[in-house]
């Protein structure tokens, strides 16, 4: 039996095929450039090789169907994938666990489109395009905003009016959150300590970014808001501005919403700084020859730097703290940086074991704190996928429980 993790994004889609009995993936790609004429999609092996094939795809339907053949050109047995679990960028307050996708949710899905407009459209056609493919496979819902629903209200609201929350959902949701769980699970274990013990600090660093305060295992405050644009600063998001600024650009360039959520979304961040550069691998390249380069770099690490400190005033005690996604696993130059003048608060890096720790070049788990760092700093390559397979077959054989520390997950062992 196989199980497929399935992940829309807006112009992409991704998709895993596991083994539901060892877990281990069987085969996996990514579609990109979904709606223009070259589209492409990458077909990844557990050996390493690779498939590529070029051809057009106007939408997420026309992206799966191309998926289902390469995935039979791969002797996969269409019948045998009798699971199907979908990453879900948003299930607001209603959904604080992974559920099995019914009309019902699909009408709460719906309800999110206006806010999440470039997420939630690719996501229900990936789930509609499923189930009519997969007919008789189980469609499961796994939410990035599932694992932050632990936070304390204090932490959730805005101090706007209060007919803004009760009556339109405004709030502080948080994202990333199936990969929060993952790596607070495995830090938990490279600690020896149950993770309900545990007092973490997790970054999810990649072209989008948040962090999460953990404590005893559970959320409690995270960087992302309402939307993923608030925050730490990210490739092409900005991380916190002032509402009163983007009110004032609105009017004085005569703005329209979808105008400033285009800028926002794309035009922010690292590419705003450097005006050319998204990714971080560009922007560092060029940081000794382009002031703007070296400008961004500052303002991204003043911004996480910011948020570990008030993290661990909000904490008390942290025993962890931890670096995940592309530039977290990869990027051993801006780790250094964020943690850098931190060893009054007791955070110390050693160097050597820093530079050694890159998942591009197959270093797994990492410890690369000081030995006489009191705080442990980690880096743990992220595993959305198997979080989402396992929610997915724990709900398939009813063993499933919407208490993440209750749930007998592998990877918590």
């Amino acid at each position: 039996m196989y199980i497929m993790a399935l992940n829309c994004g807006s112009s992409s889609l991704k998709y895993q095929i596991f083994d539901a009995d060892s877990k281990k993936q069987i085969v996996g790609g990514n579609v990109e450039k979904i709606g223009s004429p070259d589209s492409f999609i990458t077909q990844k092996y557990p050996d390493g090789k690779k498939e590529k094939k070029e051809t057009p795809m106007q939408n997420h339907n026309e992206a799966l169907n191309v998926v289902m053949g390469m995935l039979r050109a791969a002797s996969v047995d269409m019948n045998e994938i009798r699971g199907v679990g979908h990453r879900v960028v948003m299930g607001g307050s209603k959904y604080a666990s992974s559920v099995e996708i019914n009309d019902e949710v699909m009408r709460e899905i719906q309800n999110w489109r206006d806010l999440m407009p470039l997420h939630i459209p690719a996501s229900l056609m990936g789930i509609e395009s499923a189930r009519q493919m997969l007919p008789n496979a189980t469609q499961v819902a796994v939410f990035d905003t599932a694992f932050l629903q632990t936070m304390p209200e204090y932490a959730y609201r805005y101090a706007v009016p209060d007919a803004w929350y009760r009556e339109l959902g405004v709030r502080r949701y948080g994202f990333h959150g199936t990969s929060h769980l993952y790596v607070s699970k495995r830090a938990a274990v490279m600690l020896g300590k149950p993770a309900a013990d545990c007092n973490l600090i997790t970054m999810h660093i990649g072209s989008g970014a948040s962090g999460v305060a953990i404590k005893n295992g559970r959320a409690v405050d995270t960087t992302l808001g309402m939307t993923p644009t608030a925050g730490l600063m990210m490739g092409t998001r900005p991380g916190d501005v002032d509402a009163g600024a983007l009110l004032y650009v609105m009017e004085k360039l005569k703005l329209s919403p979808e105008q400033m959520t285009k800028h926002m979304n794309k035009d922010s961040g690292h590419v705003g700084i450097t005006k050319c550069f998204a990714d971080r691998r560009d922007v560092e390249s060029n940081r000794e020859t382009n002031p703007d380069c070296k400008l961004s770099l500052e303002m991204e690490v003043h911004s996480v730097k910011k948020y570990i400190g008030a993290f661990m005033a909000e904490l008390g005690h942290v025993d962890a703290l931890v670096f995940t996604a592309g530039v977290g696993e990869n990027d051993d130059y801006l780790r250094g940086k964020f943690c850098e003048g931190l060893a009054e608060l007791g955070i110390k890096i050693d160097a050597d074991k820093n530079a050694r720790a890159l998942a591009r070049l197959d270093a797994g788990e990492s410890v690369i704190s000081a030995d006489d760092s009191r705080i442990k700093v980690f880096m743990i390559p992220t595993n959305e996928e198997i979080v989402i397979v396992e929610d997915t077959i724990g709900i398939m054989n009813g063993t499933y429980n919407p208490d993440h520390l209750k749930m007998n997950y592998s990877f918590a062992k």
